[in-house]
């Protein structure tokens, strides 16, 4: 889509008011004008990330046609990062990244506009980048049982660290998402650990025999747990030790195959 000279001047007006946190906003059209609607970023880290308000977007959406996603990358390149590609085919809407600068002589600028939209990308399992409620534990257990099982899981919105503000997702939803505890382990099964933190915080796959169907470039890792830790790319690691020790729960899913 064409961006007019208006809504391209207020989007680099946001993002230099914004600096050094990420501007976000949304085109669309009222009437049969584009328009620019600045939105609030409710991240908890919004230097680093970007979250809609969703008030906001309802707002937009009651007047006119959501046209596009507009976020800003301060101090960094234009070009989205994986987080941005799934949240982007998630979305099924075009995005589009303004850059935004401060050069040495401290003048905030807005520098170059990179335009995506989406084309079926998925974030591989293993090596995936660690953003919280895109690619983080509990997407690596919704990527795994859609591409390896066939099984579609609810999704449920989750603020970064709640586990420190009297969240328990794993705890409260697992029987919604149609698991129930059992008392061995089988390929598939999700464990749930609690690492650091006071209520099971973190999740993986029981993989028995380490082989991942979808992405048969890696090399078998039986006896391994697949997860997503926080901060670090998703991963294969073996089943034991201190993640045996952080098992609080193993779950099974109804339609997972005995």
């Amino acid at each position: 889509m064409k961006i007019t000279k208006s809504s391209l001047d207020q989007i680099q007006q946001q993002a230099i008011q914004c600096y050094p946190a990420e501007a976000c906003g949304l085109i669309i059209r009222e009437g049969r004008a584009q328009v620019y609607v600045p939105c609030t970023n409710v991240a908890t880290t919004p230097g680093e990330h970007f979250r809609l308000a969703p008030a906001e977007y309802a707002a937009a959406e009651d007047r006119g046609t959501v046209l596009a996603v507009v976020h800003s990358h301060p101090d960094y390149s234009p070009q989205p990062s994986e987080a941005d590609r799934v949240a982007c085919e998630a979305s099924g809407l075009p995005w589009h990244i303004i850059e935004v600068r401060k050069g040495d002589d401290g003048a905030v600028t807005a520098g170059e506009l990179f335009s995506f939209a989406p084309t079926g990308y998925q974030a591989p399992l293993i090596g995936r980048s660690f953003h919280h409620g895109s690619l983080d534990c509990y997407q690596m257990i919704v990527d795994y049982y859609q591409r390896e099982l066939g099984i579609a899981l609810k999704q449920y919105g989750r603020e970064d660290d709640w586990w420190s503000n009297g969240g328990n997702l794993y705890m409260e939803n697992y029987a919604d998402a149609g698991f129930s505890p059992v008392n061995d382990l089988q390929q598939g099964d999700v464990i749930i650990m609690q690492v650091r933190a006071p209520v099971p915080n973190h999740a993986g796959i029981y993989l028995a025999d380490g082989i991942l169907k979808t992405e048969p470039e890696h090399y078998p890792a039986p006896g391994s747990l697949l997860h997503h830790l926080y901060g670090r790319d998703g991963r294969r690691d073996i089943y034991g030790a201190f993640w045996a020790e952080s098992t609080r729960l193993i779950l099974r899913h109804k339609d997972a195959k005995q």
